[in-house]
């Protein structure tokens, strides 16, 4: 249950702008005894009847629980080289691990997830070769909660695990063909063996989008009580919409201490916004994979991922988000999964402009059509000129080359740059541009 508390929020008698802020309603309670935040009046008005408060009020909504968020740091364990890898028909060489790897840690990655040790010797001795790089990065491997998985991934050398059950009853029911008790027992047989080798164990739940919440309470409970370090919450079929996500990451939140973890696929184009409503709702890891590879539709891109947090949360996960572009190109080529030119935040065109409106308040303010500098990925802005653009562009472009045209001349020479664009379906080129101002001075 949630409880909505309505509260005038004023300094000073001065009413402040209209905000909300949803609590539980312990936290609610805490928030109206918390006479340092609201003050005593907001204490007594809230405390009234809602016919007898007034007007002027408002709800407030998660400012408090915003300014904890921008404290708290937030580590991202990107699982390229792992969730992303298990794309169908990706393979990454050895070489291309350990680059990524490296291009990851070097932008200040905090956790890579880097193999499935129980896959054989030849995956134990790439996770083993990743672990001699000496990464700044903690290096974390999956396995099921099975204590064989456990020790190949102690073999190879890591002192980071996840274990991972299936926590829905679907499946448990019709893929292990087990009971929720034999999940219970599985977790603590796992964890246990993970903890007397002293290794750090994430909890896996797999499946957590579908499972019953009050039983993922209980297995969260087990894992903090043997010493588990967090609790993934996985929606393993990309099925939950940002609301479902942050309500139910919060539910996990107010009951147990014991740090979250989100990871959100993309089949239903909400990977990145359920990763950072994840994350409002109180996880501390968030699971990203670069260019968003991954099973079926992919995961969170680390990219977006971090970009969201930035200029929409206000949360720096303090990535060197300049060399994003590198990486995605890199995972890319070495995926065989080309970058599309209009991928979000990294897509080579994302930062064109062809419309004469927005390119003429580009050229005025890039702020005025730019959430961000190009730069802060490691992209360049450009102006393209086709069948929807203005003059002021125009000029730009052909000052760039050398050519000075006045008002009066760009006019007349857009006309022809909009119908050879129409004609051609696409942009000119430099040099299209350049015949172009040629064969208009030759008829002048």
């Amino acid at each position: 249950m949630h409880t909505f508390v309505a509260i005038p929020f004023s300094d000073h008698g001065r009413t402040c702008c209209p905000a909300t802020l949803r609590f539980g309603t312990r936290r609610a309670r805490r928030i109206l005894e918390d006479r340092t935040h609201f003050g005593k009046d907001a204490v007594r008005w809230a405390k009234k009847p809602r016919d007898q408060r007034g007007p002027g009020a408002f709800i407030i909504e998660r400012r408090v629980a915003m300014e904890s968020l921008v404290k708290r740091q937030i580590i991202i364990d990107d699982t390229t080289l792992r969730d992303g890898e298990q794309t169908a028909g990706v393979v990454f060489s050895l070489a291309e691990k350990k680059r990524i790897a490296s291009m990851l840690d070097e932008i200040g990655v905090q956790e890579l997830e880097c193999g499935i040790p129980a896959m054989g010797r030849e995956e134990q001795a790439s996770v083993r070769a990743l672990v001699d790089l000496g990464l700044n990065a903690r290096l974390i491997t999956w396995n099921r909660a099975v204590v064989s998985d456990i020790q190949a991934s102690i073999d190879a050398g890591v002192r980071a695990v996840d274990i991972s059950l299936s926590v829905s009853d679907i499946h448990i029911e019709r893929k292990l063909r087990k009971s929720r008790h034999w999940v219970r027992e599985q977790l603590k047989t796992a964890l246990g063996f993970a903890k007397e080798q002293g290794l750090y164990v994430s909890v896996g739940g797999e499946d957590s989008s579908r499972a019953d919440p009050d039983f993922l309470v209980e297995l969260m409970e087990v894992a903090r009580a043997m010493g588990g370090d967090r609790f993934r919450f996985c929606d393993t079929l990309g099925i939950l919409d940002p609301f479902a996500t942050f309500d139910k990451v919060k539910y996990l939140r107010d009951r147990v201490a014991l740090d979250l973890e989100v990871h959100t696929h993309n089949d239903l184009g909400m990977a990145t916004a359920n990763a950072i409503a994840g994350v409002k709702a109180g996880a501390r890891f968030v699971n990203t994979t670069v260019n968003g590879l991954g099973e079926r539709a992919g995961n969170a891109a680390l990219e977006e991922v971090v970009m969201g947090l930035k200029h929409a949360c206000g949360i720096d996960p303090g990535i060197d988000t300049r060399r994003f572009v590198d990486v995605s190109r890199f995972v890319g080529q070495a995926s065989r999964r080309p970058v599309p030119d209009w991928k979000a935040v990294v897509g080579e065109k994302v930062f064109s402009h062809e419309s004469g409106l927005h390119a003429d308040g580009v050229l005025k303010d890039p702020r005025n059509y730019e959430g961000f500098d190009p730069a802060e990925v490691g992209l360049a802005r450009h102006l393209v000129l086709g069948k929807h653009s203005g003059s002021h562009g125009l000029i730009h472009r052909l000052r760039l080359l050398g050519i000075q045209l006045d008002r009066l001349e760009a006019n007349d020479l857009m006309d022809r740059v909009r119908s050879i664009s129409q004609r051609n379906k696409r942009p000119l080129t430099d040099g299209e541009l350049l015949t172009l101002c040629r064969s208009r001075r030759e008829v002048a």
